[in-house]
């Protein structure tokens, strides 16, 4: 398929046929990827965020009829599901842009990263909220910044492949290319080498696509 054939089908009919039909989802948006110019192609081509209420609702949907005999069997006409990563996050406001309710307009950026070797969970979050998260909120053009943390059940079955997803928000994708030129830009990324094992740091533009929401079902 063509990125653009996988991007309709996920969105037109993928999301609104069978994984929106799932009750317990109460907001479900999906982002598709946009490209920069100069921009590494990401390792990813698209976002699924699905919000539910708890772990019991998410343990819930996944033996609902519209998932086993809907959702889930229509992955394989479209997706290489097995190259999927899927990571249970507690998501942080950090620049509240737009309220939480309306839709960002523009593009975002998703930043997925792992914690260099030896950091604890503890010191990575706290690093994140006290010393990364001013630097980012200072890069020209940013309308929004949520940091999601892996939630900590994660770590009581085996290490995630990610400990946050950054979201960061542009007004177009005009502003994400200049700010990626900025000086401030490189000072995030020099940022980087304190608490990230930039192994496993990957970026992800995106534009969001709402199947439900912003506002909760």
């Amino acid at each position: 398929m063509t990125d653009e054939e996988f991007h309709r089908y996920w969105v037109e009919e993928h999301a609104v046929r069978y994984a929106s039909k799932i009750p317990q989802i109460k907001k479900y948006a999906v982002d598709t990827t946009v490209q920069p110019q100069s921009a590494d192609e990401p390792l990813w081509k698209g976002i699924a965020e699905i919000w539910l209420e708890n772990e019991e609702e998410q343990l819930a949907s996944l033996q609902t009829p519209e998932f086993l005999e809907g959702a889930r069997l229509d992955e394989p006409r479209w997706a290489a599901f097995w190259q999927s990563v899927v990571l249970d996050t507690d998501t942080e406001v950090v620049l509240q842009g737009e309220p939480d309710n309306d839709v960002q307009p523009g593009v975002k950026l998703v930043i997925l990263a792992k914690r260099k070797e030896g950091l604890s969970r503890d010191d990575f979050r706290a690093y994140n909220r006290q010393v990364h998260a001013p630097l980012v909120t200072q890069i020209p053009g940013v309308t929004r910044y949520y940091q999601s943390f892996t939630r900590d059940s994660w770590y009581g079955i085996s290490e995630p492949p990610f400990d946050v997803a950054y979201h960061i928000w542009f007004d177009s994708l005009a502003d994400l290319e200049a700010a990626q030129k900025s000086g401030q830009q490189a000072t995030v990324e020099a940022d980087y080498a304190n608490f990230v094992n930039k192994q496993y740091l990957h970026t992800v533009p995106v534009q969001e696509n709402w199947i439900l929401g912003p506002q909760p079902r």
